[in-house]
């Protein structure tokens, strides 16, 4: 799946626990008629990904999405979902330069002056 949007927030990469866990989360405002503000949460090795991307800037992001159950001291069952990103494309780039223009088709008008001389000759 991906997400496309401008980046209004990147958070800080935080550690948890002695085990070394990363994560570091961004927030993205999508384009549309009704603009979402969407958290992506990367870890681990992930989280170097954002060092490279400021607010305000247009990106695409390939995310997964996580869910999980946890079951409280109370013995109640929650669940949760996440989405997890693990790739960001910066979209400005793309817009500035845009794609390789498509190069315009030949046209060509069937005839309609066949002689015997030149006979329609397809197998079909």
């Amino acid at each position: 799946m991906e997400v496309q949007g401008t980046i209004k927030l990147i958070g800080e990469t935080k550690e948890f626990g002695s085990n070394g866990f990363r994560k570091r989360e961004v927030v993205i405002t999508t384009q549309e008629q009704y603009p979402q503000h969407i958290l992506i949460e990367f870890v681990q090795d992930k989280t170097d990904l954002l060092n490279n991307f400021n607010v305000g800037q247009p990106v695409k992001i390939g995310i997964n999405l996580r869910g999980r159950e946890w079951v409280n001291p109370q013995g109640e069952t929650k669940y949760f979902n996440s989405l997890q990103g693990w790739r960001v494309e910066n979209q400005q780039q793309s817009q500035e330069t845009g794609a390789a223009p498509t190069p315009p088709m030949d046209t060509f008008e069937p005839t309609t002056d066949l002689t015997k001389e030149e006979p329609d000759d397809l197998p079909f």
